[in-house]
């Protein structure tokens, strides 16, 4: 975590080291070189990190200590986890009485001080200290892990006598599973997940270590390095939890387990695979009982939310939802399903897997080991009498065929398609070998989308695109065309000129969004109407870019441009939309 460019400023100009000119010019180079300004000015050496630190001191009040040569007892630093210790950059270097002493790099981080002494029961006192200083600190986690696992491993050898067999191995494993500090590191691992409102746990074997990484907002962040011998233990306590096979290590699994934190239960996906340096394993954290999202919330306005709640009331006929892995389809599908799930209607679903229970919907999980797939299971579905149906994901002729018949036949079928845009769905069905007659009747709409990072509504500010910007996008981006999608949806004035008059927003970083100038996420959208016109372009087998050109003239908002005018609204910034929508 980095103080803000506005703090770290303040402090440059109080002590006067350099002048007010050169510090705009170097913040703009930092932004450039993707760094923290305080780091710049560190890697260009304009100010040392100690002289940093001192001037920090002064500003805040605030003491400074050398981690470096500080000894830590083990107990004081172990009463704030690693994963919350290296996201927050904050290490317990002391405890006096009911006081715990910690450094960290910004004392204002009141968030962060709020919550260690909620955790702990100590009054924070809080100190200021190097970044190199806290690298050392953080260093002591790891090291203090190894000695305490290469303790147990000992003491299992020798209780065995030190025999090699797979069966022992295999047992050895099972019991250094339940050992406390094994359940200690897993339950941190779980906890502070769920602190930072992670979707996914990576658990990454390198040569020497395992990393660990949370997917926050999109977007993973290092949060704890383990040593490499207490790998085959964490992941035997994971396989346990999850009722997977514990001795096999060659081939890929899948699980599934649950656990209970402040009255919610969160449900964890499991995979492990097998990789050149051991096993990896990610699990995907979804909560059970989330209060349901509308589509208002998800991010769809204007135009776009319109034509779909239009089409949902159509009584048969499909709604495709398109875009890679990750880019909240599932989540767009069950909120329409929750919109649609009424007494008077039957709902069914086939997925791999079930990501989230509805209440009143049939929920079946395809399971291709029993031979029940998704061609099969929705086959099985249309004999049960529904009116609406949600299919998983359409992978291959057969599961088309079936969801085209589904829908032909009375039936509203929701599925999502793995393309880039919404124009591209309708290309990609015949290449599956379906009949553009059978396409061009059954499908009412089509919906691309893509997550952006929303910005952090506490420290957002207010700016307008430079000559430099301007000419970068315009290489990738129609700004004209921009600007005048803008007027037409009520964005910004009918009288703006150019883009350049229209201000955007972006996150300065604070506390409450951990100084990253984002918090949550919402999608950004694209919406295919059939029309007419665009039915007879499928009918003759047009390409995407003939299909797309026809819904742009009647005005279909294209995702990237949906995301300038979210951008311009204050809800995402133009970076965001860069990282999701550029190809």
């Amino acid at each position: 975590m980095s103080l803000s460019s506005s703090t770290i400023k303040d402090i440059i100009l109080e002590n006067a080291i350099i002048s007010e000119d050169q510090l705009s010019q170097l913040e703009k180079q930092a932004k450039e070189n993707k760094l923290p300004l305080e780091n710049y000015l560190i890697v260009k050496k304009l100010i040392s990190e100690d002289a940093l630190v001192a001037a920090l001191s002064k500003h805040y009040r605030v003491e400074t200590v050398d981690l470096k040569s500080t000894k830590i007892e083990q107990p004081v630093l172990q009463l704030i986890p690693e994963p919350i210790a290296r996201r927050h950059r904050v290490v317990a270097f002391a405890k006096k009485n009911l006081k715990l002493l910690v450094a960290m790099l910004d004392p204002d981080d009141l968030q962060t001080r709020e919550f260690i002494k909620k955790k702990t029961g100590f009054e924070v006192v809080p100190y200021l200290a190097t970044h190199s200083g806290l690298d050392f600190a953080l260093a002591q986690y790891h090291s203090s892990l190894k000695n305490e696992f290469e303790k147990i491993l000992h003491g299992k050898a020798q209780s065995e006598n030190a025999k090699e067999s797979e069966g022992n191995v295999d047992q050895q494993l099972k019991e250094m599973a339940e050992e406390i500090p094994v359940v200690r590191v897993v339950d941190t691992l779980l906890e502070y997940a769920i602190f930072e409102h992670a979707s996914d746990i990576h658990i990454e074997p390198q040569e020497n270590e395992v990393m660990v990484r949370y997917r926050i907002d999109g977007i993973l962040h290092d949060v704890m390095t383990l040593p490499k011998v207490i790998l085959p233990a964490l992941i035997a306590r994971i396989k346990v939890l999850s009722n997977l096979k514990i001795d096999e290590r060659r081939l890929p699994q899948d699980g599934r387990f649950h656990i209970d934190r402040d009255a919610h239960r969160i449900s964890l996906r499991v995979s492990t695979i097998p990789i050149f340096d051991g096993e990896k394993v990610v699990m995907r954290l979804l909560e059970e009982g989330a209060q349901a999202l509308t589509l208002e919330q998800l991010g769809f306005a204007g135009r776009a939310w319109e034509d779909i709640k239009t089409n949902l009331k159509k009584p048969h006929g499909m709604t495709l939802v398109t875009g890679p892995t990750g880019s909240g389809k599932s989540t767009t599908l069950y909120t329409v399903l929750t919109m649609l799930n009424t007494k008077n209607v039957n709902i069914s679903t086939i997925e791999d897997p079930i990501e989230y229970r509805i209440p009143g919907v049939n929920q079946m999980q395809v399971n291709p080991k029993i031979g029940l797939t998704f061609a099969i299971g929705l086959r099985a579905l249309l004999r049960q009498d529904p009116n609406i149906i949600m299919i998983g994901e359409i992978r291959d002729k057969e599961t088309a065929e079936e969801a085209v018949h589904a829908a032909m036949t009375g039936h509203l079928v929701l599925s999502t398609l793995h393309t880039n845009s919404a124009a591209g769905a309708l290309p990609r069905l015949l290449d599956m070998g379906i009949e553009p007659f059978l396409i061009a009747s059954t499908v009412n709409d089509v919906i691309a989308q893509r997550l952006v990072r929303k910005i952090c509504q506490d420290c957002k500010k207010t700016f307008k695109l430079d000559k430099k910007t301007l000419a970068s996008l315009d290489k990738d981006f129609d700004l004209k065309r921009l600007l005048d999608v803008m007027k037409q949806a009520g964005a910004i004035s009918s009288r703006a000129t150019d883009i350049s008059q229209v201000e955007f927003f972006q996150g300065e970083g604070c506390d409450k969004c951990g100084h990253t100038g984002y918090k949550g996420r919402l999608g950004i959208y694209e919406v295919l109407v059939m029309t007419p016109e665009v039915i007879k372009l499928v009918l003759g087998k047009a390409s995407s870019n003939d299909i797309e050109a026809q819904a742009i003239s009647v005005g279909m908002v294209l995702m990237w441009q949906d995301g300038f005018i979210k951008a311009h609204q204050g809800l995402t910034t133009i970076e965001e939309v860069l990282r999701v929508s550029r190809e």
